[in-house]
């Protein structure tokens, strides 16, 4: 009888606890990794850069490259730097916009792309996509799972509060984007990964069902967990659907039509969840998940993220466009203005202000 598998694309190291930094040579010569010990190591000029002190004395044989900034020319320009240097390996230290650049740069020039992040601000951290800006606003590049994660709770603690709530966000729309990748399934046939689908939906309930806070090790570790499970889910469908749904075209809509008021990611998507999921006439779960959303400090309503009902009663409209060819909630219901506008007003009723 044949033995049927397949092979799950993730990280060889997983490292979530306080104090993994300081372990990190140990991490990546006992896997590995990098026995040499020479490696590149990309920085932002803020977290990374602070951390690099601490750090450097690990990594006696490392070269360290500061990146400017978040673009695919920052990406571009990274790759070109360390194309020559015959590595082991790319280590991405700082925050989101330079995990990406780093993840961008490692399959640009064929390295394996260590991952550690200062917050945990979204799931891209672990996912098979690097968003980067371009000239023509933001674009998402395909590339490698990183083969190791290191994430250091005492670092995270030491973040902006607001990036810790925006990886909550994040991962709590998990919770919807699952319902719309049945939805289209209902409807259009569309084909749902199984394993995906139930580690991007276990991931979400666990942060939306978790007591802790933002505050405690607990929670930081659940959450953390969530986010790279999350990623991982997205390799394993091979897109980003086990993560994306009407929550995110909500969010890209945020992100295109106000790119100067755009807020955070996570908390956009958290918004799009709770929205999305009252759209869907899951009221009892809309409101539960405003509850909790708010309970950590996020945004459940546009005013509290500075635009108008109007303003958001464009956004929904506008979204499905952020995403052609992605069945959701939002395309399900083709709503026009004035019915967007009675379905939100009605939200805000149940939700409360």
């Amino acid at each position: 009888m044949p033995v049927l598998t397949r092979l799950i694309p993730s990280p060889v190291v997983v490292d979530i606890r306080p104090g993994a930094l300081d372990d990190l040579a140990g991490v990546l010569a006992d896997e590995r990794i990098s026995h040499s010990g020479k490696l590149a190591v990309a920085v932002s000029g803020g977290s990374g850069a602070r951390l690099r002190d601490r750090v450097a004395p690990q990594l006696p044989g490392a070269t360290w490259y500061e990146v400017g900034g978040g673009t695919l020319d920052d990406a571009v320009r990274l790759a070109a730097d360390i194309k020559a240097g015959h590595f082991d390996a790319l280590v991405g230290l700082g925050g989101g916009k330079i995990i990406d650049c780093a993840k961008f740069a490692a399959a640009r020039v064929g390295l394996p792309l260590v991952a550690v992040p200062t917050n945990l601000a979204h799931d891209g951290l672990c996912s098979p996509v690097a968003t980067l800006d371009n000239d023509a606003g933001r674009g998402s590049y395909g590339v490698p799972n990183p083969i190791a994660v290191v994430i250091d709770l005492d670092v995270i603690r030491e973040a902006p509060v607001r990036f810790v709530r925006a990886g909550i966000g994040d991962a709590v729309s998990n919770i919807s984007a699952i319902r719309d990748w049945e939805l289209a399934h209902r409807v259009k046939g569309e084909k749902i990964d199984g394993l995906a689908a139930a580690m991007a939906r276990q991931a979400g309930e666990a942060v939306l069902r978790h007591p802790g806070g933002v505050g405690d090790n607990d929670f930081l570790q659940v959450l953390a967990e969530a986010l790279v499970l999350s990623g991982i889910a997205m390799s394993v469908s091979g897109d980003s659907r086990p993560s994306s749904g009407a929550c995110h075209e909500i969010n890209h809509a945020f992100d295109l039509l106000f790119p100067k008021r755009a807020a955070a990611h996570g908390e956009q998507c958290g918004l799009g969840a709770a929205f999305a999921m009252y759209l869907r006439g899951a009221h009892e779960e809309s409101v539960y998940m405003a509850e909790v959303l708010r309970r950590h400090g996020l945004p459940v309503l546009p005013e509290e993220i500075g635009f108008t009902p109007d303003e958001f009663v464009r956004v929904v409209e506008y979204a499905p466009e952020t995403r052609p060819g992605r069945y959701t909630i939002l395309e399900h219901l083709d709503l026009q203005t004035h019915q967007i506008k009675d379905i939100y007003a009605d939200y805000v009723k149940a939700i409360g202000s």
